[in-house]
């Protein structure tokens, strides 16, 4: 408890929140929402009647300015809007004047989608006025204003770009600098959460397995706030730090150092966990026991738990460097940072089926087709919510097994929300102002965990939905069995059509996540064989640490399994092993100073690029492989004159036991090394 006190809201905050990112997203579409319908409502008392597609476009609309558009900087922001504005206008123009052609209607709506999914090889702003034609045509064929209402209708979409834009830029604006800031006080928040953990298991004779996953659960969370850290820090365009001078380079070998400090405490902890009047003086910062434990170091320097305490000490240091850091940032606004200009050129845009965005336009095509004749055969007045989840499935997902999950996660977040949002409705029937208040905050939390978990912004969506039935007076079971059905028609198709159609395997995805992950790899070795270091290095091994957060990422579809914390199937013990090299490789980054390379050296890093041809053409197989429990390897953290050497070893043994079974190299790839230390 004692531990805890000192750990306020707001670290507590920032470490499950980086840079306050969802807290922003949601309080920005919230906001959007709230104030577009109290304008449309003044207009609509004050000056004109305004239709009900008015209001409903202004909602829909307020919530794609605030998710969908995704430019940098305020003016692109604003051109994207007034676009995405100009195709929501045309598109409802249209979806009015076909009204009276219902078939030639739901065509058109075909075309819409294909135009709007399709319009992604744009880029952002693509994106973007692709989701504004798509929701707008959507709403204008579900409300079906006449022609005649087209200009009270237009007041919708103006008023939500113009309220959007505003909130955007004016009330919640973004800001580098303020995030950087909070993005290096989350890294210290999770810092601080490892921490936490270790001197729970302070004194313990060994870790549990049970322990172990949870730390490792912990390292990954780290690793993901340092990466949202490291964009908020400009570069040179040649991604680059000339040297050590330059304000934004010291600042960023902080954070490398306190990340690495981070992962060794725990690598370490693994072979002999630290004591607790260790963990808790680096919690503290109690300058005097730290000092002691340095002192007493020496004594039991080749000790499993002298390692470990080294290991806390260099943490311990490592995170007042980090504080350090933020407590300059907080007095100046890194006021010594100068922000670099987007320099990035234009890439040329490829219109062919090897595009996946384009294969991907397509599927979304026909999933919507195909939703949309099953959800007719379900309800002519309904069918669109069938076209909505088929449409949305699709978005942000990279494999079958990506969309299948997705279509999971909306069918679960339906049911589940519909079911509670039918109680609340119930619960609070008559009391709209209560209603409004609970919708209001529903809406809130489904944009702040957008980002986290698709399922539970379903969940709270469904919920507001039922909640405006209840108000509405139309809230019937029969209507909302009908809403299950339908988006679960709809979910059912997205994913029949991802497996059929230009069909993305999982392991396809991981195969080019893994192809990406050895390449750089590969550079990092062959940068240290030819004598390069320093920063260069570094840009290296971080551009490593971000493959492995996209290996992650393609892998979760395979299985549950390997995210779960009690007992790790075969695809989290993969994981951990390239979690593991990707470490070392940081390490060897870290502590690789010298501008020679020794022959030594020469011969280990020829040893590890022989086992990276080895294991890099089988892709994904290593995941599948039945493998024993990693072994302890000796010594772990390398002492500055001995680092490049043990973490070129510490390569070598990850990447061995990736395929413990030698077929291809004529020696085993553990003799290679072996080899390589005899000379």
């Amino acid at each position: 408890m004692h531990l805890f006190s000192g750990f306020q809201f707001r670290d507590w905050l920032l470490a499950n929140d980086p840079a306050l990112s969802r807290l922003r997203m949601g309080l920005r579409v919230t906001l959007t929402i709230v104030l577009s319908f109290l304008i449309l409502l003044a207009i609509k008392t004050l000056i004109l009647p305004l239709p009900t597609a008015a209001f409903g476009l202004g909602i829909v609309l307020s919530i794609e300015g605030g998710v969908a558009v995704r430019d940098k900087g305020n003016s692109r922001q604003l051109v994207t809007r007034l676009f995405g504005c100009v195709a929501s206008l045309a598109v409802v123009g249209i979806a009015a004047g076909l009204e009276d052609r219902r078939l030639f209607s739901d065509l058109v709506f075909l075309l819409i989608i294909a135009l709007a999914s399709a319009g992604r090889v744009f880029g952002p702003r693509g994106f973007a006025i692709g989701m504004f034609a798509f929701t707008s045509y959507f709403m204008g064929a579900y409300f079906k204003p006449s022609l005649a209402q087209l200009p009270e209708v237009a007041i919708g979409p103006v008023v939500s770009v113009l309220v959007g834009h505003v909130v955007r830029a004016v009330l919640l604006p973004d800001d580098w600098r303020r995030d950087l800031l909070r993005s290096l006080e989350s890294v210290r928040g999770r810092i601080n959460q490892i921490l936490f953990k270790l001197a729970t298991l302070a004194g313990s004779a060994e870790i549990g397995e049970a322990d172990r996953q949870e730390l490792r659960l912990l390292e990954d969370r780290l690793k993901e706030v340092v990466l949202m850290a490291e964009t908020f820090i400009p570069r040179p365009p040649a991604g680059v730090f000339d040297g050590a001078a330059d304000p934004a380079a010291e600042l960023a070998i902080r954070l490398f150092d306190a990340h690495l400090a981070a992962e060794s405490a725990i690598v370490l902890s693994f072979q002999s966990p630290p004591p607790f009047a260790l963990v808790h003086a680096v919690i503290e910062a109690e300058a005097a026991e730290l000092a002691r434990y340095e002192s007493a170091t020496e004594a039991i320097v080749d000790q499993p738990q002298g390692e470990t305490v080294r290991a806390l000490l260099w943490l311990g240091e490592a995170r007042q460097q980090l504080t350090q850091a933020i407590a300059e940032g907080q007095a100046s606004g890194f006021s010594g940072i100068d922000a670099v200009k987007e320099t990035a050129q234009p890439q040329p845009i490829d219109f062919s089926f090897a595009n996946p965005l384009l294969r991907s336009a397509l599927q979304i095509t026909l999933a919507a087709a195909i939703a949309m004749s099953f959800g007719l055969l379900l309800s002519r007045e309904r069918w669109f919510w069938a076209v909505l989840s088929s449409f949305l499935v699709f978005t942000n997902t990279n494999s079958r097994g990506d969309t299948a999950m997705k279509a999971l996660s909306r069918s679960l977040g339906t049911v589940f929300g519909i079911a509670i949002g039918l109680a609340l409705a119930t619960l609070i029937s008559g009391e709209p102002a209560v209603a409004i208040l609970v919708a209001v905050v529903c809406i809130f939390l489904a944009f702040y965990f957008l980002q986290v978990s698709y399922a539970t912004m379903t969940f709270f969506i469904s919920i507001v939905l039922c909640l405006v039935y209840g108000m509405t007076g139309v809230l019937t079971l029969d209507l909302l069995k009908l809403r299950i059905g339908e988006t679960m028609i709809g979910a059912a198709a997205g994913t029949a059509v991802a497996f059929v159609v230009f069909p993305t395997r999982t392991r396809g995805a991981l195969d080019s996540a893994l192809a990406r992950w050895f390449e750089a790899l590969r550079e990092l070795l062959g940068a240290m064989g030819e004598g390069k270091r320093g920063f260069e290095l570094i840009a290296l091994s971080q551009r490593i640490d971000a493959c492995y957060r996209d290996i992650t990422v393609a892998a979760k579809p395979l299985g549950s399994s390997w995210s779960v914390v009690t007992r790790p199937g075969q695809i989290r013990q993969t994981l951990a092993i390239f979690l593991s090299c990707t470490y070392w490789a940081r390490i060897l980054a870290r502590n690789h100073e010298a501008p020679a390379v020794d022959d030594d050296q020469k011969r280990l890093i020829a040893a590890d690029l022989a086992l990276i041809d080895h294991a890099a053409p089988r892709g994904s197989t290593c995941f599948f492989m039945a493998r024993k429990t990693s072994r302890t390897t000796g010594r772990h953290l390398p002492l500055s004159r001995e680092g490049a050497r043990l973490g070129l070893e510490m390569i070598g043994s990850a990447l061995e036991r990736l395929y413990p079974q030698a077929d291809v190299l004529p020696f085993a790839p553990g003799e290679a090394i072996a080899r390589s230390k005899q000379g």
